[in-house]
């Protein structure tokens, strides 16, 4: 059976990525979650308190969170409050980098995330499949 799983990216900047995972979702390996409204809106703004009450129970329900770091993920505190919510609640964490050099969010540093080594299906699936 697959995974269920949460997608944590960059709304503005990493769409493209999580486009793909869901394409290759097609091919019954992943069983992908999304809330695309997640992050359209600021951290502060006066929907966030709603963003949240519909992306928590998405997170609680899938088996992992995977997140998309790409080059300014590192600066999303929707990304840091996806991650933490997956902590708390004690999900397996997974990473994946679009680029070597991106820096990644505090919260995935010691967490025993599971960290695809490149942004390719193979890659991507064996990290899910190890989680």
């Amino acid at each position: 059976m697959a995974k269920s799983v949460f997608i944590s990216f960059d709304y503005d900047n990493d769409a493209h990525y999580k486009n793909l995972l869901l394409a290759w979702d097609k091919n019954n390996d992943f069983a992908f979650s999304i809330y695309d409204g997640s992050l359209k809106d600021a951290i502060n703004s006066t929907n966030a308190a709603y963003i949240k009450s519909q992306i928590k129970p998405k997170i609680l329900a899938a088996s992992c969170l995977l997140c998309i770091v790409g080059d300014k993920t590192s600066k999303s505190p929707w990304i840091d409050w996806e991650i933490q919510t997956a902590k708390d609640a004690s999900k397996k964490l997974i990473a994946v980098k679009t680029a070597k050099d991106n820096t990644s969010p505090t919260g995935l540093l010691g967490s025993n995330a599971k960290w695809a080594l490149s942004f390719n299906f193979d890659a991507i699936k064996k990290a899910v499949d190890e989680a």
